[in-house]
Parts: structure tokens; C-alpha cells; sequence
């Protein structure tokens, strides 16, 4: 049996790509992401002790990290570019 060569493909090279900071423009990136083929993984940031203890009052802010593989910086840069909220993180 032939031995799988994966010298020309990027594997498991996932990198915090983004933050989102509020869920309409993630749920936009996440469609662009679906319909470019771009695989992602989306991370919740866990509220503090003293905002769960306290209540948020009057601060929803939710942030949401988003993590992709290496290999789809380029394309997953070029959707990301015009929608509000999303900070690209640098490279």
C-alpha cells in the first residue's frame, strides 16, 4: 500500500483568524466562509466571573473568535475586509 504524501497540503495549521463582535456579522461571515468552501471553527468568549455574578447591565457584548486554516488566509481576508465588527488579527 502506497504511503498518503501531505508535503503539498497545509493539515491542521488552524490560526485565530478574527474577532466578531457582535452575532449579525458573524452570522455574515459564516455564510461567506460556507459558500467559499472556507472551513472554520467559531469560538465563544467566556464571560468573567464578575459579569456573571453582577449581570451584564446594559452590556451585551458578545465576542466571538473565529479560527481557519492557514492555507485560506488570503481568500477568508479578501470576504472579511468590508463587514462591520469583524477585527482581522494580524499576521
Amino acid at each position: 500500500m502506497a504511503a498518503l504524501n501531505f508535503n503539498a497540503l497545509f493539515f491542521n495549521h488552524e490560526i485565530s483568524f478574527c474577532k466578531v463582535y457582535n452575532a449579525e456579522s458573524k452570522d455574515q461571515l459564516e455564510k461567506l466562509f460556507v459558500s467559499n468552501r472556507i472551513s472554520f471553527f467559531v469560538e465563544w468568549q467566556e464571560k468573567s466571573f464578575w459579569e456573571r455574578f453582577l449581570g451584564s447591565a446594559g452590556r451585551q457584548k458578545q465576542v466571538f473568535t473565529i479560527h481557519i486554516n492557514e492555507a485560506d488566509t488570503t481568500l477568508a481576508r479578501d470576504l472579511a475586509e468590508g463587514i462591520e465588527s469583524v477585527q482581522i488579527a494580524s499576521a
